[in-house]
């Protein structure tokens, strides 16, 4: 996600996060995500949605270090407050969130821009997952692959668009032909091996 689809407006408030009621499977959208609110901000993306027991859950151990119960944290327990709730930031990963939304080192921040933090972040560190539900909304008839094609125009129309040059990097790297055919798993496991560091 881009820092300027961030600066566009306020943080997502706390229904923002919500999962929408009704909905059955394992893709769930947001309450409001299409409401004009959602799109004045400019929040109208592909997200990760939280559910109600990971927000109590989030707003539990972001009440600990609430120390004044002013419903706001120090942004120095920012990572230490991720970390308890099962994220894996580096000092570096805490220090872009806290800039892109505009808060220094001595700053503080509300529950609902940690919400927004801590869902950038739990994307980032799963990238498997979305690759894999994305892959399975392509592929309607489950047959474990989708043409090269459709994945091209998919990855140059949603989420973050990549340009014709990322994506021939991308299939390069990934050895995927561009009329032939991806299968999932063969997918995803090539372009998330972790980057060795020599």
């Amino acid at each position: 996600m881009a820092a300027a689809d961030l600066l566009l407006g306020p943080p997502p408030s706390l229904a923002d996060f919500r999962l929408g009621a009704g909905r059955r499977g394992t893709e769930q959208e947001a309450v409001g995500a299409g409401s004009p609110a959602m799109v004045s901000r400019g929040l109208c993306r592909p997200a990760k949605f939280l559910s109600q027991d990971q927000i109590n859950e989030y707003k539990e151990c972001f009440s600990l270090y609430d120390k004044q119960q002013r419903g706001k944290i120090k942004a120095t327990d920012l990572m230490v407050v991720m970390r308890c709730l099962g994220a894996s930031p580096t000092p570096g990963e805490v220090q872009r969130h806290l800039q892109t939304h505009g808060i220094d080192r001595n700053g503080e921040l509300d529950f609902s821009t940690f919400l927004t933090i801590m869902h950038t972040q739990i994307k980032q560190e799963d990238p498997k997952k979305e690759i894999l539900l994305a892959m399975l909304m392509a592929d309607k008839e489950k047959k474990g692959y989708i043409m090269a094609s459709e994945l091209r125009s998919k990855l140059m129309t949603l989420g973050e668009k990549l340009t014709h040059k990322e994506v021939d990097d991308l299939f390069r790297e990934a050895e995927i032909e561009p009329n032939g055919k991806v299968k999932y798993d063969e997918f995803i496991d090539k372009i998330t091996i972790p980057v060795q560091d020599y």
